[in-house]
């Protein structure tokens, strides 16, 4: 730059560097702005921005023979205008020394003693705020990398954020982030040395920014789509037209999947007809769908068809209907028809009898029995994936995090090579187990792990929290790739998962709503509910302005002029502190879910992984066990007797008649002490043999049982062989 003398290009600091070969000039853009001893005297499409040549090349004389008070060098074009201050510098050392830049008027400079200050109140808070724009901590200070809001009690901004917000907006969007205020604002900023481009935002400039806003819906989201070509096909006049939601066009269906017969029949999606129902003119339109319905010999589909934005369980059947509410709403011969005839009063005030509630207990089971069993069948699709090839990881039992994590990194690691586990740090040396039950240990171990770190809150089902340096060394990702690993290649099923969690990931951050209890702070969960439970207009005032410096941090300030304004503020906190705060971390962790594939799976069939990460495992059972071990005999063994001392041995177990448990049996035989939701590989069988003691073949997960003459002798024999095993394996 012919004004500075650097070669540096930063158009953020030193504005748009540009080099003119038939002037034979190179200028920053900035310093010609800010140069004391010229002026655009010129047309914009005249010299260089309007600057003439002759008066550039006059400038440039001028500056040669003035001092950078800086740097000590000739050149120093920009002086101080405050009254008798003689300083000289060059733009890049002024910004260096922070001074003061005014983008306005007559573009004045102020040297680092003179510069503008803003005044911060002496009582307020000195404790770090969250930068508006970046959301990392920034000090209540008067110092030239902080900025203030003139608008708003306690909105802060690092400099550097700001000027690079105001570059991307331009002077058309600029302004306030709390409160939209943009006179005031852009004022104040640029009194501070803000540089706000007289241009329209970047997002508008951007060629075809907003070609998808002329595209038009083409997706079914009925959760159980029957169109074999995929969601997205369409084909015209037929049963898979896609039908629109005729109220808000964000939502689709195929006429099949709806059970409609003509593509002239009204449809709406689940969210609108709540908002008729809401504001009571939704009873029309149920009786005009149900008379349509009639008409054309349909069901009811259309109106019980379950959101995308609000997951349920999907069966369509009244099985499915009592697991989605502790209530019962009508018997189980009742069609879907007939349950909407009910008043709602009559539905939710039946409590249910201790029949019932076995019942559906009992029925709940099942169905998650039944997911889980759809579970195994993706997860032993998805290893198909898995190839041969072995990589090793060398675990550190007092340290699994840290060393699963510097395994997971290291360079030859593929999610699709098999995996062998080496565990060190033990008192005594053990080799390589090349059987699964390490492997086993490991993901449980490192599960569990992640269950209790820093990664996420909560007590029981826990949501993802916001850590900058976890994000910073991408560790979320790497859990998300840890817990995709895992399941594939037979790890634990997770649980702890919330329901907001995962549906975040399934179904988009953006068609959420969160819950009181997915706040894990307590402090935050006091705030909501002070403002929840306001009686009235005063207390709800009074409990806003107590909270007023957390509501602004949030960006959720707004005037409460109704009591009922409570409910759109509630609904914003929660947004913010349980989602829109972990949306970079949520990303994150949704990259390293796509590992192998999982993730797409979950999209696919939400129903059936909400098993696996939002229920507890399931709990064994001499039942469960019973059907897990297939039993296999020799032509000269009696079966039926073995099979008989089998059965009442597990049955002992799970009754505490038994020194071992149900978890030691099936350890002994597989090596693992949870069943996996991808299932074993073999399938786990039983077999009895003319031997004097149990065996335990894990490499077949292959349970060896001798064969006696009386059941004291068979269970004696079995706590005899499976305690002393396991226990010699602890120790």
């Amino acid at each position: 730059c012919v004004l500075c003398g650097r070669t540096d290009d930063c158009p953020e600091k030193y504005g748009e560097k540009s080099t003119y070969l038939e002037y034979n000039l190179t200028v920053h853009y900035y310093c010609l702005l800010m140069s004391s001893g010229i002026w655009q005297r010129g047309q914009e499409d005249e010299g260089i921005y309007g600057f003439l040549i002759t008066d550039i090349r006059k400038e440039v004389n001028r500056a040669a023979k003035l001092k950078c008070n800086i740097c000590k060098k000739k050149g120093a074009s920009i002086g101080c205008v405050a009254p008798k201050c003689k300083r000289s510098y060059h733009f890049p050392c002024g910004v260096q020394k922070e001074c003061i830049f005014q983008f306005m008027e007559d573009f004045r400079s102020y040297c680092w003693e003179h510069k503008p200050v803003q005044k911060f109140s002496v009582k307020g808070s000195r404790e770090p705020s969250q930068c508006i724009i970046c959301l990392e901590l920034v000090e209540q200070l008067p110092l030239y990398s902080v900025l203030k809001s003139p608008c708003c009690k306690n909105a802060w901004f690092h400099r550097e954020c700001l000027q690079y917000h105001a570059l991307s907006a331009g002077v058309f969007f600029f302004r306030c982030s709390v409160c939209n205020n943009k006179d005031k604002f852009q004022k104040e900023m640029l009194r501070m040395g803000i540089h706000i481009p007289e241009k329209d935002a970047s997002w508008e400039l951007e060629e075809n920014a907003y070609q998808e806003l002329l595209q038009c819906y083409q997706h079914c989201d009925i959760r159980r789509c029957l169109c074999k070509k995929g969601r997205d096909y369409n084909e015209p006049d037929s049963k898979w037209e896609i039908k629109r939601c005729q109220c808000c066009g964000s939502r689709g269906t195929h006429l099949a999947c709806s059970s409609m017969k003509s593509w002239e029949q009204n449809w709406e999606c689940v969210e609108c007809r709540s908002i008729f129902a809401k504001s009571g003119n939704y009873s029309k339109q149920q009786k005009r769908s149900l008379a349509t319905s009639e008409k054309t010999g349909g069901t009811t589909c259309l109106l019980e068809e379950p959101s995308p934005k609000c997951p349920r369980p999907s069966s369509g059947s009244q099985h499915s209907f009592l697991l989605q509410s502790p209530k019962i709403m009508c018997q189980s011969n009742v069609t879907p028809c007939s349950r909407l005839e009910f008043p709602a009063s009559n539905r939710m005030t039946m409590s249910l009898s201790p029949l019932m509630a076995n019942r559906s207990l009992s029925m709940r089971k099942k169905y998650l029995s039944q997911q889980r069993r759809e579970v195994s069948n993706i997860l032993k699709e998805l290893k198909l994936q898995v190839n041969t090839k072995t990589t090793r990881l060398n675990i550190n039992t007092k340290n699994i995090w840290k060393s699963a994590l510097k395994g997971f990194r290291q360079r030859n690691f593929s999610p699709t090579n098999a995996i062998e586990i080496k565990f060190t740090g033990c008192r005594n040396r053990l080799t390589t187990d090349t059987s699964e039950g390490s492997k086993h240990r490991f993901f449980k171990l490192l599960m569990l792990n992640l269950e209790n770190s820093s990664l996420f809150e909560g007590s029981s089902l826990k949501n993802l929290t916001l850590d900058s340096q976890a994000l910073k060394e991408n560790l979320y990702f790497e859990a998300g790739r840890m817990m995709a690993v895992s399941l594939v290649h037979g790890g634990p099923s997770l649980g702890f998962f919330s329901k907001t969690l995962f549906d975040c990931l399934v179904y988009g951050p953006e068609n959420v709503k969160p819950a009181l209890e997915d706040v894990a702070d307590v402090g935050v969960a006091q705030t909501i509910k002070m403002i929840k439970y306001a009686s009235s207009l005063s207390s709800l005032q009074s409990a806003v302005h107590d909270c007023y410096e957390f509501l602004a941090a949030a960006g959720c300030l707004r005037p409460v002029t109704t009591l009922c304004d409570k409910n759109m503020l509630v609904n914003d906190i929660l947004t913010f502190h349980v989602i829109k705060r972990i949306i970079s971390p949520l990303e994150s962790f949704r990259q390293g879910l796509k590992t192998l594939g999982v993730l797409e799976k979950m999209h696919l069939h939400p129903d059936a992984f909400s098993s696996i990460f939002c229920h507890e495992p399931e709990t064994l059972s001499a039942e469960t066990l019973c059907d897990l071990f297939t039993i296999h005999c020799s032509s000269d063994v009696n079966k039926v007797e073995g099979a008989d001392f089998w059965m009442g041995y597990l049955q002992d177990v799970e009754s505490g008649e038994s020194v071992v448990t149900l978890e030691d049996i099936l350890l002994f035989a597989t090596g693992c002490s949870f069943l996996p939701p991808i299932g074993f590989d073999p399938e786990p069988t039983v077999k009895f043999l003319h031997i004097r003691y149990p065996v335990g073949n894990r490499l077949r997960n292959c349970l060896e049982l001798p064969l006696t003459k009386t059941y004291e002798q068979f269970k004696k024999k079995m706590e005899f062989t499976i305690r002393n095993t396991l226990k010699v394996e602890r120790e």
